[in-house]
């Protein structure tokens, strides 16, 4: 290509690239970060047209939505109608004309006429008389409990008392009768062996004798030698309860002391199993086992 002649002379700018423009193109084309740098340059030149794309179709329906809500000219020129009231109409002499006044203070109710009634729609006539009620009588019972507590221990026995109540009279009387307690104790079968020693040391045991039905307190083995006395049960344990004499010098067995300090005045002994007691001066042996407890009835208040 030719110069033109007597022109001035026409130079190039030189464009330089900044020194860390090109160290950010080596860096990220050795680490091959340059295709996520072209995707993110892509989607962030994209993300304002998909945005205004979306806004350019909500904007009528908007509009419509604006035109709908502005007032029609019809309503805008709606009139109020005013309806003219008919004071007649309330009148309260025409509304109450068909209304007869009454007495307030007057009786316009009576009681029921019951002559002449049936009940259940049975076949026989039922007359006034027919109302008179029956009487039926009924017997109820109710037990209680009666813990009692012996002054010279602190055995405990328990007694069980029953309540029978006959009729539908009042509570307490039966045709002016009052009502009977049944009273309940716990009886024990017992079993005693009294050994004896001679004057030559010899041991004379005598035959075994059971004594049926005790009911505390009760002496055994009787008024005449009373070792120790049967006081009932444990309201806790539920075991017989046996109060020693201050006569016996020494007791053998296995029993738990309830009372006592220097020697033991209460003890509670297990069923079937022996106590040996030691009594007076003599030495007598009384072996007293108990072989059962049971409640029974003692009598009636």
């Amino acid at each position: 290509m030719k110069r033109l002649k007597g022109g001035p002379d026409l130079k190039m700018p030189e464009l330089k690239v900044p020194a860390f423009i090109v160290d950010l193109y080596w860096d990220l084309r050795d680490r091959r970060l340059l295709p996520l740098v072209g995707l993110a340059i892509v989607a962030i030149v994209a993300v304002p047209f998909l945005l205004g794309g979306g806004s350019e179709e909500k904007e009528p329906a908007s509009a419509v939505a604006g035109a709908s809500s502005a007032p029609s000219p019809e309503a805008a020129g709606s009139k109020l109608i005013v309806v003219e009231a008919k004071p007649g109409l309330r009148d309260y002499r025409k509304r109450l004309r068909d209304d007869s006044p009454t007495d307030p203070f007057k009786q316009r109710y009576t009681s029921p006429q019951l002559a002449g009634t049936k009940l259940g729609g049975g076949g026989g006539e039922a007359s006034a008389s027919s109302t008179s009620t029956s009487t039926s009588t009924s017997t109820s019972t109710s037990t209680t409990k009666v813990t009692k507590t012996s002054k010279n221990s602190d055995s405990t026995s328990t007694t069980e008392v029953t309540t029978e109540t006959n009729g539908e009279t009042s509570p307490g009387s039966e045709g002016g009768k009052a009502p009977q307690l049944m009273l309940y104790s716990f009886a024990a079968d017992v079993k005693i062996v009294r050994t004896t020693s001679s004057a030559t040391g010899e041991k004379l045991t005598d035959p075994p004798i059971v004594r049926h039905k005790v009911i505390p307190p009760a002496a055994l083995p009787g008024e005449n030698a009373q070792v120790v006395t049967y006081m009932g049960i444990s309201p806790t344990t539920q075991k017989p309860l046996l109060l020693i004499s201050d006569q016996v010098t020494a007791v053998f067995g296995e029993a738990t002391c309830l009372s006592g300090a220097n020697a033991c005045q209460l003890i509670e002994v297990e069923p079937n199993f022996p106590e040996t007691f030691v009594f007076g001066t003599g030495g007598v042996r009384y072996k007293i086992t108990v072989l059962k407890v049971y409640p029974v009835a003692t009598g009636h208040t």
